[in-house]
């Protein structure tokens, strides 16, 4: 098979094995009676509305997902926000959402959607924090390059919703969340910061986080990390009736992705379903492992690799991690012969731009090389993509499993 079909070919198998429809049915228990209540958030929280109600029926509730994300369910009502930062539909949903969980009692059941942008999603600011001042953070998080972990670190600290703060609101109904990974490790504390699991308060994690990220903040927002923490505990009785569940994790995308090459007589070789770091640093080190294992090979290999990548913004281009990745994947590649790769996002969202990611081949930079250099300066590597070619746009995916990333090498002749 061609190289660049196959990478394809494994990312659009990656994506369908994440796809809510496949496999929700098997976590949902028969449908309580009395009133049972949908709550989510996240951009694949629409498509699993839609598959919970082709179990169950039409349901009440509410979910909150990504501009183009939604879909029409019989009952359940699908909003569309903001993301990567959040705006006003996403915090007018929000407290209609917090409203529905106070309205909650004993015999009554929550079901929780959650998955990957519901931090950005779901907007309630602790304290007098304003939305402005609510994105401005988020504005200058993203831009740090600090992780995934260390992003919602500092959300659930100045949330009113994460944190296990949304599954406290129901208590005393009881509570079942299913989630959907996009986190390295699956931890559900940081699918969507958490909005039905406790963990520490995070406050003074929070406050050394941004010292060290050099990111001022107003008074508002520090008021609110100096505040009593109201964060329910692990052993909290709010969350004694909050069960979550993670039932779709990257390491099933990635899985399904190597048997197709498998298949295929191809080898694979996966580095790590949980990568982290810079972009630019992490493509490098993988440049450096596919000219080193082509010398060895004796037939067609891949290497895998999932995770979230972070991008240190120091220019004003428009890129994400998996644009920059694949740019300073092909420059450090140098047009090396037979060693192909492609880098994208299963959530088809990289950054905030309406592109999956990009496809290296040994031509992306003949011709190029000037321009896709001053490119990755500027962190302008969906400009660089999207004027050579190689990019890869799917249009809304409907779920979201993190990162996607292959490196396809020939042996030498």
């Amino acid at each position: 098979m061609d190289p660049e079909v196959l990478l394809r070919k494994m990312f659009d198998r990656a994506v369908e094995v994440a796809d809510p429809m496949r496999s929700i049915a098997d976590y949902l228990p028969e449908k309580p009676s009395g009133r049972v209540v949908i709550l989510g958030a996240g951009k694949a929280s629409a498509r699993m509305a839609e598959a919970v109600e082709a179990v169950w029926g039409p349901c009440e509730g509410l979910v909150i997902t990504r501009y183009g994300y939604g879909r029409l369910c019989q009952g359940v009502e699908i909003v569309e926000a903001s993301h990567p930062i959040p705006d006003v539909s996403g915090m007018r949903a929000t407290k209609r959402m917090l409203e529905l969980a106070d309205s909650l009692t004993e015999d009554d059941f929550a079901l929780i959607l959650i998955s990957g942008g519901a931090s950005s999603l779901l907007v309630a600011p602790a304290g007098g924090i304003t939305l402005t001042e609510k994105q401005e953070l988020s504005t200058a998080l993203l831009a740090s390059g600090a992780p995934i972990h260390e992003l919602n670190v500092v959300r659930r600290a100045i949330s009113r919703i994460k944190g296990g703060r949304l599954a406290a609101r129901i208590y005393p109904a009881r509570t079942l969340c299913l989630a959907i990974s996009d986190v390295a490790g699956d931890n559900p504390l940081f699918i969507g910061s958490g909005p039905t699991v406790a963990g520490p308060s995070g406050a003074l994690d929070a406050s050394e986080i941004l010292r060290r990220l050099k990111i001022s903040i107003p008074a508002s927002i520090r008021a609110a990390l100096d505040a009593p923490n109201d964060a329910p505990h692990v052993n909290d009785p709010r969350l004694s009736r909050a069960e979550t569940i993670v039932y779709a994790a990257p390491s099933q995308s990635l899985s399904a992705a190597a048997k197709l090459a498998q298949d295929q007589k191809v080898e694979v070789r996966l580095i790590g379903d949980a990568v982290e770091g810079e972009a630019r640093d992490i493509a490098k080190a993988h440049a450096q492992a596919a000219i080193r294992l082509q010398r060895d090979l004796s037939g067609p290999c891949v290497l895998m690799s999932g995770g979230e990548l972070t991008v240190t913004r120091t220019g004003d281009g428009s890129g994400g991690p998996n644009a920059e990745y694949a740019l300073a994947l092909a420059l450090a590649l140098q047009g090396a012969p037979g060693i192909y790769g492609i880098a994208c996002d299963t959530d088809g969202v990289d950054g905030a731009e309406e592109v999956a990611g990009a496809m290296v081949t040994p031509e992306s930079l003949r011709g190029l090389r000037n321009l896709a250099e001053e490119a990755l300066l500027q962190n302008d590597a969906h400009g660089f993509w999207g004027r050579a070619g190689g990019q890869i746009v799917t249009g809304p995916t409907l779920t979201n499993v993190n990162d996607f990333r292959a490196i396809f090498v020939e042996p030498l002749a």
